[in-house]
C-alpha cells in the first residue's frame, strides 16, 4: 500500500491533497496528515480537519510515515465493522505488514501484530474463539457482581474518606475495574497496585512495557494452569471447560484480553463520567434534577468522550469502496470511534442529550462487537452511583483548565482528578442496607441508578394489634425492590 493508493480513481485527483502553497504539504508524502508528531496532538481538531478536507474516510500516515485510511463517518464505520466478507481484523491481510513497512520494529507494533484471539480471527476460528469467551461470561451471576462492585466500591472510598480530599483517578477509577476483572477471573488475590501498574504501563507502550506485559501474563499462565488443574466456578474455569476446547496459551491469551481490554476501557469510562459530573453544569443539572439516571449518564459519556477513540485496525479483504472512496484489496483502515461518535450527519447538534440512544461506537459492532460491554456498564453505573452517595458533596479540587489528559491515538484518558469533601468515617463494607428504609437523600445530589420517584412520607406509629399469622417474608414497596434489585440484592 502507497500513498497514491488512497485514490478513488487515480494517482492525480486533487481532491485529495490541499492546494498548492498550503503549508499542509509539509506534512508528509502525498500531503497527506500525520497521526503523529505535532500536528496530531489534539487528534480531535486534526480528525475534524480531515473530515472538511476528505469527508468520511480519509487518507494519513501512522508512525513511519506508513499509510492508511481513517474512516470518520459513523455510518461508514458501522458498515465496515458489519461487513466482514469486504473488511477483517487479520492484520497480516495489510500491505503494509506484507512488504514490512508495519514491521516488527514500527511503534505500533503491538497494536498491528496478529495474535492467535478471537479479536483477530475470522470464520469458524472466530466462532470457536468468541463462542468460548461469550459462553463463559454468560456464566456471570450480574446480581452478585453488582453487589461485589458495591462492596469494592466502599472499600476504596474507606481508603480517602477521613482525609477530605484524594485524586478519583489513580485512587478509584484505575482500581475499581482491576478489583472487580481480577475477582471476575477467580484471581482476587492478584489485585494489588503492582497489578493496576503493569497492566497500566504496558498498555502505554513504555520503556518497561514488555517487562510489565511479562509479568501480567506469567499470573495469567499460572491462574489457567491452576485452574486447569482445580477447576472452580468462575469465568476461568468455565473458559477451560468450554466444548471448543481451548489451549491453555489460547485461554491465558483471552484472559490477557479481556482484562486489559475491559480495564482500560471501563477506568476511562467512570474518570470520564465523573469529570463530566463534576465540570459540567447542564450535565450535573440533568442528574440533580431527576431527568438523567447515573446508567444514561454513562451512555451520554460514551457518546462524548468513548473510552477507545479510534481502534487500529481492519483491512480490506477485497476492492471495494467506503464513503465514496476506492479501498484496494489489502489497504489498512482505523475504526475512528470518537470522530464517528460526533458524526454532524447524526448529531448536528453535540450539546443535544443522546438519552436512550445507544447507537455509539463506543463497543465497536458487528462479529467483533465487544463480549463484555455489559460488564464495563456495569462497573461504572454501579461504582459512581455509590460513590456519589457516598460522597454527595465531593467537588472538583483545581481549575477545570488543569486538569491534565494523556493522549494516543488508541485512547484519550485523564492523569488525575483531585476533588474535595466533608471528611467522613470509614464504613462496614459487608453491611448490607436496610430492607426497611431507603437510603438517605444525599443534599444536593439526586442521583440514582434507578427510576427516580417521590420519597414517601414516614408512617405514623400503627396502635398496637395482635399478633398476626406469619407471611412470606418481607413485603417491600415497588421502590424498595427496585433498589434492592439495582443494588444486587
Amino acid at each position: 500500500m502507497t500513498p497514491e493508493s488512497h485514490s478513488p480513481t487515480d494517482t492525480q485527483d486533487p481532491t485529495l491533497g490541499p492546494p498548492p502553497g498550503c503549508p499542509a504539504h509539509d506534512t508528509g508524502p502525498g500531503g497527506l496528515r500525520r497521526l503523529y508528531g505535532p500536528e496530531a496532538e489534539d487528534l480531535g481538531a486534526l480528525y475534524e480537519k480531515l473530515r472538511a478536507e476528505h469527508g468520511a474516510v480519509a487518507p494519513v500516515l501512522l508512525h513511519n510515515d506508513v499509510p492508511i485510511w481513517v474512516v470518520l463517518g459513523h455510518g461508514e464505520n458501522l458498515h465496515m465493522v458489519s461487513t466482514p466478507s469486504h473488511f477483517a481484523r487479520d492484520s497480516r491481510l495489510w500491505t503494509a505488514v506484507q512488504d514490512g513497512t508495519a514491521g516488527e520494529d514500527h511503534p505500533l507494533a503491538p497494536h498491528i501484530a496478529w495474535q492467535p484471539i478471537c479479536s483477530h480471527a475470522e470464520g469458524d476460528e472466530h466462532l470457536r474463539l468468541r463462542g468460548a469467551v461469550t459462553g463463559a461470561m454468560s456464566t456471570i451471576d450480574f446480581r452478585s457482581l453488582r453487589r461485589y462492585i458495591n462492596r469494592a466500591t466502599q472499600r476504596l472510598v474507606n481508603e480517602f474518606c477521613e482525609l477530605g480530599e484524594a485524586d478519583l483517578v489513580g485512587q478509584f477509577a484505575e482500581h475499581l475495574p482491576m478489583s472487580v476483572l481480577c475477582e471476575i477471573i477467580g484471581m482476587p488475590e492478584d489485585y494489588n497496585d503492582r497489578m493496576v501498574h503493569a497492566t497500566r504501563d504496558l498498555l502505554k507502550g513504555t520503556d518497561t512495557a514488555i517487562a510489565s506485559n511479562e509479568y501480567v501474563m506469567g499470573l495469567l499462565t499460572q491462574h489457567t494452569l491452576r485452574r486447569r488443574a482445580e477447576p472452580e466456578d468462575d469465568f476461568t474455569s468455565h473458559l477451560i471447560n468450554h466444548p471448543a476446547g481451548l489451549t491453555d496459551d489460547e485461554v491465558a491469551q483471552h484472559l490477557r484480553l479481556v482484562l486489559l481490554a475491559a480495564y482500560e476501557a471501563t477506568a476511562n469510562l467512570i474518570a470520564n463520567v465523573l469529570r463530566m459530573v463534576l465540570t459540567d453544569p447542564r450535565f450535573r443539572a440533568q442528574l440533580n434534577g431527576g431527568q438523567m439516571t447515573v446508567p444514561e449518564a454513562v451512555e451520554q459519556s460514551l457518546w462524548n468522550e468513548p473510552p477507545f477513540s479510534a481502534v487500529l485496525g481492519y483491512f480490506a479483504k477485497q476492492e471495494t469502496e467506503l464513503g465514496g472512496r476506492r479501498i484496494r484489496k489489502g489497504d489498512g483502515l482505523l475504526f475512528g470511534i470518537a470522530p464517528g461518535n460526533i458524526d454532524p450527519r447524526v448529531r448536528p447538534d453535540l450539546a443535544a442529550n443522546m438519552q436512550g440512544n445507544r447507537s455509539h461506537l463506543a463497543f465497536g459492532g458487528g462479529p467483533h462487537e465487544c463480549p463484555g460491554q455489559d460488564i464495563g456498564r456495569a462497573i461504572a453505573d454501579v461504582g459512581v452511583d455509590a460513590l456519589l452517595l457516598r460522597l454527595p458533596d465531593v467537588e472538583l479540587d483545581c481549575p477545570e483548565s488543569d486538569l491534565r489528559w494523556r493522549g494516543s491515538m488508541s485512547s484519550r484518558h485523564l492523569v488525575d482528578l483531585p476533588v474535595r469533601f466533608q471528611p467522613r468515617p470509614p464504613q462496614d463494607v459487608m453491611q448490607r442496607p436496610s430492607v426497611r428504609a431507603l437510603p438517605v437523600q444525599r443534599p444536593g445530589w439526586q442521583v440514582t441508578g434507578g427510576t427516580a420517584a417521590p420519597a414517601a412520607s414516614a408512617p405514623h406509629p400503627a396502635p398496637a394489634q395482635p399478633a398476626p399469622a406469619p407471611e412470606p417474608a418481607h413485603r417491600l414497596g415497588a421502590w424498595q425492590r427496585l433498589v434492592r434489585w439495582w443494588r444486587g440484592y
